[in-house]
């Protein structure tokens, strides 16, 4: 078997042997987010490096960003473990198994067309020479992610948490013994 058909079979694997990756509750600072968009055009790379027969041009890749691929990596796991915690490392796995998986299927739907297609992203990605640069053309080219956090301090409900009421209706009252346990003057916001 081929070193790429290897690989590839290794990701479907693991993918298979993985539960989907859900996002619960969770947000990333612009800094995260940042280093997320990193880690998908690192995976797409990968991807296309293995696919396409440019392992070379992904050694370069990695040889010339080895700082911010190293801090990016670290920064991501942070944010892993800052949203789940003790399950922080087991997701951080899923999430970099389930991008690279979600990049080959883009790979195999594409068929041959897929490393035409790429053809711009390897001189792109050598020509960045900043972290910033980098997460920008992550962007620009729109490579996929599995994994979307909502941005930090951003209030978002979603329309099945929203409560609709007629407009005259009166909201209900709390509970006797709250109303009891808290000054009617209180003006701090209850939680």
């Amino acid at each position: 078997m081929s070193p790429i058909r290897t690989v590839m079979t290794g990701l479907l694997a693991a993918s298979l042997a993985t539960p989907a990756f859900a996002n619960g509750p969770t947000c990333a600072t612009p800094e995260e987010r940042s280093a997320l968009d990193i880690r998908a055009l690192q995976s797409q790379l990968m991807v296309l490096a293995l696919t396409c027969q440019q392992e070379e041009q992904y050694n370069r890749f990695v040889t010339q960003h080895r700082g911010t691929l190293g801090s990016v990596y670290n920064q991501v796991q942070r944010h892993f473990r800052r949203v789940y915690g003790g399950a922080g490392q087991r997701r951080l796995d899923e999430y970099i198994t389930n991008t690279a998986n979600g990049h080959s299927q883009v790979g195999i739907s594409q068929g041959s067309l897929f490393c035409s297609n790429q053809a711009g992203l390897f001189p792109a990605a050598l020509a960045s020479t900043t972290r910033d640069q980098l997460a920008q053309l992550s962007q620009q080219r729109q490579i996929s992610q599995v994994y979307s956090p909502t941005a930090c301090g951003t209030a978002t409900r979603s329309a099945s948490s929203t409560t609709h009421r007629p407009a005259n209706a009166r909201p209900a009252q709390r509970p006797a013994a709250e109303r009891q346990a808290r000054p009617a003057s209180s003006t701090a916001p209850r939680s």
